[in-house]
């Protein structure tokens, strides 16, 4: 590393601590430490939504991808779009109007304390566990580059994620995040710049090479999903961003800090409509980077063995001085923004599905101590994995990818099944989410043919990325056969059809009012 690019970094980092110090003096209450005061416009929301979808994994595992394949894995970021579409327009002033603070508290209105902390320690394991393994992809990435140790990244970036999130608040994650997004921009449109434009090789050559070898192909269309096929990524991606956005506390904790509804449906709106165009401008460098290498005959060195390693090589060797400081800043502020999202809305969990049920007179001053302390404990712990699991061999990375699977699994379905059935009930909650359970374990111990416990005929026979969708499915079906079957146990709270009848009712009592006054100012 150069140092005028370790400057780049430096004052990258110099700059998100200073806007958690900034805004550490508004930080006297809950409603300000983890919803900003419910106070950010919808532009801030949208940019905040990029910089946390869009993580330090993108920067790898997209380019990597589409040099070694096509573009299939684009897939699951349109059905975001469409999800968004098709959901956001009813889910985002639901939220906002249904829960105070956690999105887990609506499934404890619909189905009862068990079912509520049962969703939010799920949501918890799933990303505390993510937390470490981006904090430990980001410092392996990051030490190949740079020749840096593992654990020197680790540390320091978990310093400064946590020091400023600690003190900032939901508020300083949200502006960092509207720079963070600003350098992921820079970032990748210089990328495609140096590529296109490079001395080395004409843009039209690159281009045709790219359509004649079809580099850019989304999967085959076969119905088939025992492979990864388009119809298997879109099934991930249609269950995986719909549970993003309904039972994901980091994207509803957006929802509830906008300032209203429109600007919270204008911030998801434009959250989509940014994340795509960067999806695919990662896929793009990917491509470009093999038509790149093919065309100048340039031999890539013995210590690249894997796809994943050609953009950091040649972000090393081809970046002209500056540039590649500019793309590790905002490698950094990918995970770092996301790391910070997680660490926020964490603390939200521990005070609202915990400490605010088994302490219930506590005032509003110790359940933000808590929080603060939580957001604390679990950087550390956070840290802590992630050292972990640099000293691993690959064995914590299977019990990583095994444990959320198995813990995290279904809240999609258990959203549409609180939403959608008004009949279920708290037993066929819990029914739905053992069975759920049981077949998330089944299948994950014997996907891949039985690689981890093989039952030959009984191994679970399709893709592993149809896991998740199968499981949410089957979550939503068991407890609508158990709806009917259970005696109808519901615990008040809003369904879909509660919030329509709701909505109509304000509609036309607005329309009456309005007409009235009209009257009013007539006569």
């Amino acid at each position: 590393m150069r140092t005028f690019d370790v400057m780049v970094i430096v004052v990258y980092m110099a700059v998100l601590v200073g806007v958690g110090v900034r805004l550490s003096r508004r930080q006297n209450t809950t409603d300000e430490y983890f919803l900003a005061k419910r106070s950010v416009p919808g532009w801030a929301i949208g940019m905040s939504l990029l910089a946390t979808i869009i993580t330090s994994v993108t920067f790898i595992a997209y380019p990597g991808a589409s040099y070694a394949g096509d573009w299939s894995l684009l897939v699951p970021g349109i059905m975001f779009v469409l999800v968004i579409a098709g959901i956001g327009v009813v889910v985002v002033p639901f939220f906002r109007h249904a829960v105070a603070m956690s999105a887990y508290e609506y499934f404890g209105k619909r189905f009862g304390p068990t079912v509520r902390m049962y969703s939010s320690f799920a949501f918890a394991v799933g990303h505390f566990s993510k937390m470490s393994f981006v904090f430990y992809l980001l410092a392996l990435s990051v030490g190949g580059i740079t020749g840096w140790s593992l654990t020197r990244i680790i540390v320091i970036l978990g310093i400064v994620t946590i020091f400023y999130t600690l003190i900032g608040g939901l508020e300083t994650v949200i502006w960092t995040d509207v720079i963070q997004g600003f350098v992921l921009w820079s970032g990748v449109a210089v990328s495609i710049g140096l590529l296109l434009f490079s001395p080395h090789v004409h843009a039209g050559d690159m281009l045709h090479l790219l359509a004649v070898n079809h580099k850019t192909s989304l999967g085959g269309f076969s119905f088939n999903l025992h492979a990864q096929t388009f119809w298997t990524m879109s099934l991930y991606g249609l269950f995986f961003y719909l549970q993003k956005y309904t039972a994901d506390q980091t994207v509803v904790q957006r929802y509830l800090a906008a300032t209203t509804d429109r600007a919270a449906l204008r911030g998801i709106g434009m959250g989509a409509a940014l994340c795509l165009p960067v999806w695919t401008a990662f896929m793009f460098i990917g491509s470009l980077l093999w038509a790149f290498y093919r065309i100048t005959g340039e031999h890539l060195p013995a210590s690249v063995t894997k796809p994943d390693q050609v953009f950091p090589h040649f972000m090393v060797t081809q970046m002209p001085l500056g540039v590649a400081g500019l793309f590790l800043a905002a490698l950094f502020g990918a995970a770092m923004s996301m790391l910070a999202s997680d660490l926020n809305c964490l603390g939200v969990i521990v005070v609202e599905d915990f400490y605010g049920r088994f302490v219930p007179g506590s005032t509003d001053a110790q359940r933000l101590r808590i929080g603060k302390l939580s957001v604390a404990v679990c950087g550390i712990l956070a840290i802590a994995g992630a050292l972990r699991l640099s000293t691993t061999q690959g064995s914590a990375l299977a019990l990583y990818y095994l444990l959320t699977a198995i813990v995290a699994g279904g809240l999609a379905g258990l959203f549409l099944l609180a939403f959608l059935i008004s009949r279920a009930g708290r037993g066929a909650a819990i029914l739905a989410i053992v069975v759920n359970l049981v077949f998330t374990a089944w299948a994950t111990l014997t996907m891949n043919g039985g690689q981890t416990w093989n039952l030959h005929r009984w191994n679970y026979p399709w893709h592993e990325l149809t896991i998740g969708a199968v499981g949410n499915t089957l979550m939503f079906l068991v407890g609508c056969l158990a709806s009917v079957v259970l005696p109808a146990d519901r615990v008040a709270g809003p369904t879909l059809w509660d919030w329509l009848a709701i909505s109509r009712r304000a509609k036309h009592e607005k329309i009456l009012g309005d007409s009235n006054e009209s009257i009013a100012q007539s006569s």
